[in-house]
C-alpha cells in the first residue's frame, strides 16, 4: 500500500530517514515563502496555507486532501510521532511494514487516548479556550449532519480523546473525513470573531478540530488500532500538570 505520513513543521528539524513514507511539510509556507526550501510546502495546488495561523497543522491536512496521491494518508508533527515503541527516537517510529500489518484489521490508526480524569473533553476545552467556537461547531454539526449530534455530546462528556489531529487513514475514509471536517470549520470561520483573541487562541479552528475527530469516528462506528504517542523532546510534567489545574480551577477565558 502506498502510504504517506505528513510531518507538519514550521521550522528546520530532524526528520525521519524514510522519505518514501514520511513527507516533511512546511505549514504556513505562503506566510513564510523564503523559509526552508527543502521541505514540501503547503502552498502549492489547491491550498489554505494562508490560514495557518488559525488552522495550525490542518493546512497540511487540507493540502494532502487536495493534492497528494496516496492509498493512505497520515499526519504526524515534527516532535510527535506514532510508534509501537516508547523510545524518543526516529528509528522506532511506525514503519511501512507495521502500518500495512495494522491495516489488515482496521482502516484507521490512532495514538492512544489522552486521559483527563478530572475533566470532560468539553470542560477541558472551555477552561483553556473561548467557549463560543466549540458551541457554535455543535450548532453547525446539527445543521449539516444532525445524525452526528449524539456522537458529539457523547464525546464531549467523556474524559479521554484522541488528540493532536494525528492519525493514518485509508484514502476513502480520509476523503470522507476531510469533506466533513472542513465543511464545518469553514462555516465556523464565517461565524467566529477572533479579533479579540490572542495569538494562541487565534488557532481556534485547529483546536476545535482536535475535538471533532472522535465525533466522526464514533458517529461512523469505525474500527481502529491505537499505538503509542511519542513526544521527542523532554516534558516537565510538574509544570504541565500545574497549568492543567490552573486552567480548571482558575479559568480566565470566557
Amino acid at each position: 500500500m502506498d502510504t504517506k505520513v505528513l510531518v507538519a513543521t514550521h521550522k528546520n528539524y530532524e526528520m525521519p530517514a524514510d522519505r518514501s513514507l514520511y513527507l516533511p511539510i512546511f505549514v504556513g509556507k505562503a506566510l513564510h515563502p523564503d523559509v526552508n526550501q527543502s521541505f514540501q510546502g503547503d502552498n502549492t495546488g489547491d491550498n489554505i496555507s494562508l490560514k495557518n495561523s488559525t488552522y495550525n497543522e490542518l493546512t497540511a491536512l487540507y493540502w494532502a486532501w487536495k493534492n497528494l496521491d496516496a492509498d493512505a494518508v497520515g499526519l504526524d508533527h515534527y516532535r510527535r510521532y506514532l510508534s509501537v515503541h516508547h523510545q524518543k527516537t526516529l528509528t522506532t517510529i511506525l514503519t511501512r511494514a507495521q502500518i500495512d500489518s495494522l491495516f489488515q484489521t482496521a482502516d484507521l490508526i490512532l495514538p492512544k487516548k489522552r486521559r483527563y480524569y478530572i475533566e470532560t473533553n468539553y470542560s477541558h476545552y472551555v477552561h483553556a479556550h473561548p467557549q463560543q467556537p466549540l458551541d457554535e461547531a455543535r450548532k453547525i454539526i446539527g445543521e449539516q449532519t444532525p445524525s452526528y449530534l449524539t456522537a458529539f455530546d457523547d464525546v464531549m462528556a467523556k474524559r479521554s480523546a484522541h488528540m493532536f489531529n494525528m492519525f493514518i487513514m485509508k484514502r476513502p475514509l480520509f476523503n470522507q473525513y476531510c469533506e466533513w471536517l472542513f465543511a464545518i470549520l469553514f462555516e465556523l470561520e464565517k461565524r467566529t470573531d477572533i479579533s479579540q483573541y490572542d495569538a494562541y487562541n487565534s488557532r481556534v479552528y485547529g483546536f476545535v478540530s482536535e475535538r471533532l475527530l472522535d465525533v466522526w469516528i464514533e458517529a461512523n462506528q469505525l474500527n481502529y488500532h491505537e499505538v503509542n504517542f511519542v513526544f521527542m523532546e523532554h516534558q516537565n510534567w510538574f509544570i504541565k500538570g500545574g497549568k492543567f489545574l490552573q486552567r480548571k480551577f482558575f479559568p480566565k477565558i470566557k
